[in-house]
């Protein structure tokens, strides 16, 4: 009987003993499982950067080491270092860490328990990066630090004084602002990949300023030695911008008002736009005369063109009409007629330009202009054909449309002179021009003129060149004056192929 008894005894030992131990055991893996819930799951992330087995203030530094370090920026050969607080880049942290937690602690503690005791692991997220990015401070940054500093800017053609000829420029770098915004974000945005190699845009080289082009300009009317009156205007189509002067014998000359010429054959160019706002379309024989008008320089067929329009006020209706389009000193006061057969003066015009007493010009009481205002004139033709815009549909809004702008375009085309403004262009090049120069009664050519579009690859322009010479303008002079201008300006538009 005793021996049974102790065998219970000891039993009942046995056990107790693994009941504690069991007790002591469940307590201890309590114990552990608690101090790692307190820490990430192994394999968490927050913004890429590993943070198992660690907790929240560890976690913290660890993406603050990461985020707050310097990126490499690489551009034009320069190696610049951008700590991310002065581009504006900064991460929320607090609101990483509280996504974080609340990924820890999805599970019941009671059952991550029980996964712990089975040797299962918890699961791990990974944590997406939390960040701004003031898009200001960093396109401040890249304009001001770094396009301002390391890009190198087209240099400008330069013209060789007294030719026709420029100097190519060089072309320059420029920093692809839009597509560098793109990479430094990615960069601030890793945890790893935290260097940058900018792109940049090759620039073309620019032309010479408009103002260079006129002292070219004046520097080939010098050196050619003419020792007349000269007026030239330039329109640059694509942007409006100008040049307008006028020498007497190589002197400058005010240009407010400016200076009266006779406008001889120009006229006709006034005369060709009053015949369509007044009489419409022109018909067939009406075209005849156009055409006779701008290939042959026909007075009687302009003459003819103007008695269309009153058999004998025509002319006082031309100038009626550039009156009406702003232009004060473009007048016709008589038909052409000729030497054996003038015409009546029909009026006479004063204007502005003719009352000047500082420069001698001798201009014709029966037409008359400005090279200022024949090439507005021209600027306002192309317009209303391009666009249906400008002074001569504002003023005529239902007398005129833009396919009858571009009818008169069509027959100043068809004036194939072969010099002046014409001589100075490469073959083929087109151009809508008039010409003019009428001998005195002694056969003594004192005016010469042309005016024209000119449409070239480079962009297109107005171009009105007046000359007057109290004695003769000799057509071996003046010609090639003409030609050498002309070239000038078509190679400044054309800087690759002068």
């Amino acid at each position: 009987m005793r021996t049974r008894n102790t065998s219970f005894l000891f039993f009942r030992l046995i056990s107790l003993l693994l009941v504690v131990a069991a007790v002591v055991l469940t307590m201890f893996q309590l114990v552990s499982y608690s101090r790692e819930r307190n820490s990430y799951p192994a394999g968490m992330t927050i913004a890429g950067v590993a943070v198992g087995g660690v907790d929240a203030q560890i976690a913290s530094e660890r993406v603050l080491q990461v985020y707050s370090q310097p990126i490499e920026v690489q551009y034009a050969g320069e190696v610049i270092h951008i700590l991310p607080s002065v581009i504006g880049f900064s991460v929320n942290i607090e609101s990483m860490l509280a996504a974080a937690d609340l990924s820890r602690t999805t599970s019941s503690f009671w059952g991550g328990f029980w996964d712990s005791l089975w040797n299962r692991p918890r699961p791990a997220s990974a944590i997406p990066l939390r960040a701004t990015l003031v898009d200001e401070q960093l396109l401040a940054y890249l304009e001001t630090e770094i396009a301002t500093r390391y890009d190198r800017p087209a240099t400008a053609a330069q013209p060789i004084p007294g030719s026709v000829i420029y100097v190519a420029g060089e072309p320059g770098q420029e920093l692809d602002v839009n597509r560098a915004l793109t990479l430094i974000e990615d960069a601030l945005r890793s945890p790893s990949n935290r260097i940058v190699v900018l792109s940049y845009e090759q620039t073309a080289p620019t032309r010479p300023t408009l103002e260079n082009l006129e002292i070219l300009l004046k520097q080939i009317i010098e050196i050619n030695g003419y020792d007349g009156v000269i007026g030239f205007y330039l329109a640059d189509l694509q942007n409006a911008q100008e040049i307008h002067f006028a020498l007497d014998n190589g002197e400058e000359l005010t240009i407010e008002p400016d200076v009266p010429f006779t406008a001889s054959s120009t006229i006709k160019i006034p005369i060709m736009i009053s015949n369509i706002l007044r009489l419409g379309t022109p018909n067939a024989k009406t075209s005849g005369y156009m055409e006779d008008v701008f290939q042959q320089s026909d007075n009687a067929a302009a003459d003819i063109l103007m008695s269309q329009i009153d058999p004998f006020r025509g002319p006082l209706f031309v100038t009626e009409d550039m009156q009406a389009i702003g232009l004060e000193s473009t007048f016709m006061a008589g038909f052409f007629c000729n030497s054996a057969n003038p015409c009546p003066l029909l009026a006479r015009y004063t204007t502005a330009s003719n009352q000047r007493t500082d420069v001698y010009t001798n201009p014709d009481d029966y037409n008359q202009t400005t090279v200022s205002e024949m090439g507005i004139l021209l600027t306002d033709i192309y317009q209303c054909a391009e666009t249906g815009g400008g002074a001569l549909i504002a003023a005529f809004p239902s007398q005129i449309n833009q396919a009858d702008c571009q009818l008169m375009l069509d027959f100043m085309e068809q004036d194939k002179f072969g010099s002046l403004l014409q001589a100075g262009l490469p073959d083929g090049t087109k151009i809508a021009h008039k010409h003019g120069f009428i001998p005195d009664r002694f056969g003594v050519v004192h005016d010469i003129s042309d005016v024209g579009i000119v449409y070239t690859p480079g962009g297109n322009f107005v171009i009105a060149i007046y000359t007057y010479h109290p004695v003769q303008g000799i057509w071996g002079e003046v010609n090639p004056l003409f030609v050498e201008l002309t070239q000038a300006v078509y190679n400044y538009f054309n800087l690759s192929s002068p």
